[in-house]
């Protein structure tokens, strides 16, 4: 276990009242964080996530329960920049500036291509590459002014290997550009403090479809996920940037 600590840090983890996103917000609030829990539409779900985090956050002066005060919840469409520029002063005026932002939001649609129509192929470039985009270069001035930040997108394993499926193509083409991003990002921030990395799983647990055979016979666990965040905001990896790590147990496809 990777013991990373993120006192005086913030924390903005994008989809995060469900799923990989909420469970890597309360991690991150496990560690100190301040943590912005951030929905579109999911507002019960994301004030659960909410609860979750500030029970999860260490007890401050004596206290036995985790200080309301390092969470909120923030509303907004990641894909519109105005909603994420309201979205990114709300955090800047409860937490501070962001100092880790996990881009997380990704819409998913696992049919053949041609029966996809244009509203849904747009749904899936601008959730997981626009979205990247606009959270990204909002946090950065900041990042940039305190001379210290981490961005970590979230990628899909062997999306940047020429992974071919007729049945998810926008998915995997939008991850494919998702890591390209990461890495032109890490080479343009790499004299500001700040690192640019990649977290790409296979199958998770939450997943919505299991193959026949998974890679060690199990999808990834959210865990499994948290310990490559852990790494990547760890102070002693403040070197790696650029970089994608696949957790997917060694899954190596030639074609899905």
């Amino acid at each position: 276990m990777i013991d990373v600590d993120l006192s005086g840090r913030t924390v903005l983890v994008t989809g995060s009242a469900r799923g990989l996103g909420r469970a890597m917000a309360v991690a991150c609030a496990a560690k100190g964080a301040s943590v912005a829990i951030h929905y579109n539409t999911s507002e019960d779900a994301a004030e659960a996530a909410a609860e979750e985090a500030r029970d999860a956050a260490p007890s401050l002066d004596g206290a036995t329960e985790g200080t309301a005060s390092s969470v909120t919840r923030v509303q907004g469409d990641v894909t519109d920049p105005e909603e994420v520029a309201v979205l990114f002063e709300r955090v800047e005026a409860e937490l501070g500036p962001v100092d880790v932002l996990v881009n997380n939001v990704g819409a998913f649609a696992p049919t053949h291509w041609s029966e996809i129509d244009y509203e849904t192929w747009r749904d899936v470039f601008a959730t997981n590459v626009d979205a990247t985009y606009l959270c990204s270069k909002r946090a950065l001035p900041a990042m940039r002014e305190q001379g210290y930040g981490r961005i970590v997108n979230i990628g899909y394993a062997s999306a940047d290997r020429g992974l071919v499926s007729p049945k998810n193509f926008p998915y995997f083409a939008a991850k494919a550009s998702v890591l390209m991003f990461t890495r032109m990002l890490a080479a343009d921030t790499s004299d500001d403090g700040i690192t640019v990395n990649a977290i790409s799983p296979y199958v998770i647990e939450n997943s919505e479809e299991f193959p026949e055979t998974l890679p060690r016979d199990r999808p990834a666990a959210f865990e499994d996920l948290i310990q490559a965040l852990y790494f990547f905001l760890d102070p002693g990896s403040d070197y790696v940037s650029g970089e994608n790590v696949e957790v997917d147990g060694g899954w190596l496809p030639e074609r899905v």
